[in-house]
């Protein structure tokens, strides 16, 4: 089976996500700096959740570059990394709507866990095919410590929320710049 469709449908699903997350910006209800202030938190949320949606299709786009083969094991479980991913407007706007409240936030942390997770399973589904891709991920340490944060992010937004969300950015940091594993293996073979 190709690979193409796969991409095409995955790249317009995190079009679509995209857009709904940004669509769920409200306009402030005045015409000054301060009308800004109560938005802040819808907005922090926004922008950590477009800098998660663009990780995700960024490896993901290296993830199947570095592929020849895909089968149905791998379509099921590019579907169910999209399931999470599209989840993410939903627990962003929950998260800012309540200015960034333990349970919404705590949430926020489950779908972000359930998205990397899910992840993990796409790139075990590719490597059965692919020894390239195996090859240049290796053990995956960074994700598997993404996959740890994560749940103490969750653990810690249930505590005290601004710690739960500052672990959070702290994986966004980890990931923003790009995995060059998939990339640097790629070129050499």
């Amino acid at each position: 089976m190709g690979k193409g469709r796969l991409e095409a449908f995955s790249d317009g699903v995190i079009a679509i996500i995209i857009t709904i997350m940004v669509l769920e910006l409200k306009v402030p209800h005045g015409a000054d700096f301060d009308a800004l202030l109560p938005l802040l938190p819808v907005f922090l949320s926004y922008v950590l959740s477009f800098i998660y949606v663009g990780i995700y299709w960024n490896n993901h786009h290296h993830l199947i570059h570095a592929v020849t083969k895909t089968t149905g094991g791998v379509l099921w479980a590019n579907l169910h990394l999209l399931f999470w991913l599209s989840l993410i407007p939903f627990v962003t706007s929950w998260t800012g709507e309540h200015h960034f409240a333990a349970v919404p936030l705590a949430c926020y942390g489950f779908v972000l866990f359930m998205s990397s997770f899910a992840y993990l399973i796409l790139v075990r589904c590719l490597e059965a095919n692919n020894e390239v891709l195996k090859d240049a991920l290796g053990s995956d340490r960074k994700g598997k410590i993404s996959m740890l944060l994560y749940l103490l992010g969750l653990g810690l937004s249930l505590v005290v929320p601004l710690l739960g969300f500052s672990v959070y950015v702290l994986v966004a940091i980890i990931w923003f710049i790009p995995d060059r594993r998939i990339e640097s293996r790629y070129k050499e073979k």
